[in-house]
């Protein structure tokens, strides 16, 4: 096993010597149109593909990583349907890296059959994709497709760039309708450092297929709007707004800066599978339009014009409400669940707060919401029941009344923050009622409740229920939060202690309710 081990390495070498500085070169004078045939796999080809997979079990997982240099490995289980979903589309990316040349050996393991085979090579979930490059692993995060996985494997197994010297190459390039980065070298040995900053962005870059060439002739036929004959970045989109170009130092960081703040289309559809992409997108600013499909087709212009005006400061994203699995957790956030009509919402990542758009959905209305949210004087939304408009022994407060039946108030505020699911909540809150009862003669005190599942303020951060809380009058910044466990005589205690009641107060209450505490 040694002497083939060996063997691999001095292989492995041998190719890495002679990959013309890690790139795929695609042109080849009998055959301008490799890389479409190459990725073109049909049915049989997915066939013969699975049958190259290693079938990996306890006995084995652990020596097919250790005897294989490059391998790319799915964890799956039978029941998982995105396990069932992504099989085809890597046996489909296992093709076409075979017929690239690829070295890397392909495996497969059912994680629930073989639970200490998946536990050995790091598979934790379903559906899992790891490369092991020397036995070291590297997850893949990406999209669930053929050609996002075989740019990934070949950028993690030294292959970033493909060089471009023809036209034909170029227009067959195109057939893919991917997004790519175009760099154009006119002296790939004169533009050294410029083109070293290229290769290093294309390396560390996981996504997007980085492509280059030397003539302008070649590069014009992927971004027609070239002007410089020295050297250019630029990137390639499949969608209306299709071309942009890089106009930063020609650094590292600057080009991958350029790739993801620009990658996305004016609109971004939001999916399972991207909404990793999304979430950590650099673009902090986010806004959100929920609406069926036959709705958002009305309004999908008008979104789109918004959005080029704000492109690279604020990413716009369109959510199906007919995919409740998606929006629904959208929307309980701003209580609208049950909402029927189209939305508009917003996030900025960066700190967690969340915007509603309340105006009516029009160009002007969303430009103004936009602007708002850019410059910092949005105000953030925070749910809200209508206001209460009954009286009792306990206040309902609510999101929109917090300041002024708790925060304002000139009383001392005894406040339960509770929600409808809580286990504890229901007994917690008999006992409040008790001691509400208890102090109904004192007029420097009330008795609050609020619900936390549809109420929120940015003063009230409670995760746990229920929760109780003291405001005192001359402090109501620093509440005191009284222990759950405490019994109602306690809690009376410290009520008394806190606001020095004496006893002779509390006489109006009920003698039986007296008694108790």
């Amino acid at each position: 096993m040694r002497a083939r081990w060996a063997v691999t390495l001095l292989l492995l070498a041998v190719l890495a010597l002679t990959a013309s500085a890690a790139r795929l070169d695609l042109d080849d004078d009998d055959d301008s149109g490799v890389l479409d045939e190459l990725l073109a796999i049909d049915e049989e080809a997915v066939r013969r593909a699975q049958s190259m997979v290693l079938a990996l079990d306890n006995d084995n997982a652990r020596r097919a990583v250790e005897d294989h240099a490059e391998l790319l490995l799915l964890g799956y289980a039978p029941w998982c349907e995105r396990s069932a979903q992504l099989m085809p589309r890597f046996a489909e990316a296992a093709a076409a890296l075979r017929a690239m040349g690829s070295a890397v050996a392909f495996a497969k393991l059912d994680g629930e059959r073989y639970p200490k085979a998946a536990a050995a090579v790091g598979v934790k979930g379903f559906p899992t994709v790891l490369l092991f490059v020397n036995g070291t692993e590297h997850a893949y995060h990406g999209l669930h497709t053929k050609d996002a996985i075989v740019t990934w494997v070949r950028k993690k197994t030294g292959v970033p760039i493909i060089r471009l010297q023809s036209k034909d190459s170029a227009e067959e390039f195109l057939k893919k309708d991917m997004t790519f980065v175009i760099g154009l070298f006119k002296n790939f040995e004169v533009l050294g450092a410029d083109h070293e900053e290229f290769v290093k962005a294309a390396t560390t870059d996981n996504e997007v297929q980085f492509v280059e060439t030397s003539d302008t002739s070649v590069a014009k036929v992927l971004f027609p709007g070239i002007t410089s004959e020295e050297k250019f970045v630029g990137l390639v989109k499949s969608e209306p707004e299709k071309f942009e170009k890089f106009d930063g130092k020609f650094e590292e960081k600057e080009i991958l800066r350029f790739v993801e703040l620009n990658k996305f289309p004016l609109i971004t559809v939001f999916t399972e599978l991207n909404s990793g992409k999304v979430y950590s997108s650099p673009i902090e600013l986010q806004v959100f339009t929920f609406a069926e499909a036959y709705d958002f087709e009305d309004l999908e212009s008008m979104v789109e014009e918004i959005a080029r005006a704000f492109k690279t400061k604020i990413m716009f994203i369109y959510v199906d409400t007919a995919e409740e699995n998606l929006a629904k957790p959208f929307l309980t956030l701003y209580g609208l669940e049950s909402e029927k009509k189209p939305t508009v919402t917003a996030f900025d990542t960066s700190n967690g707060a969340k915007y509603l758009m309340e105006a009516d959905i029009n160009a002007n209305n969303l430009r103004e919401f936009c602007l708002s949210l850019l410059d910092g004087t949005l105000p953030p939304y925070h749910k809200s029941e209508p206001l209460p408009q009954e009286k009792g022994l306990i206040e309902k407060v609510v999101g929109r009344t917090f300041d002024s039946s708790v925060l304002e108030s000139h009383q001392n505020v005894f406040l339960e923050v509770h929600t409808p699911w809580c286990v504890d909540c229901e007994a917690i809150s008999k006992n409040v009622e008790k001691l509400a009862k208890h102090f109904s003669g004192s007029d420097n005190l009330k008795f609050a409740r609020i619900d936390a599942s549809v109420n929120e303020h940015p003063k009230l951060k409670v995760n746990n229920y229920p929760t109780l809380f003291l405001y005192l009058a001359e402090d109501k910044s620093n509440p005191i939060k009284l222990s759950k466990k405490s019994s109602v005589k306690d809690m009376a205690k410290l009520i008394k202690e806190k606001l020095q009641i004496p006893d002779v107060e509390t006489v109006a209450a009920p003698d039986n309710v007296k008694d108790e505490l």
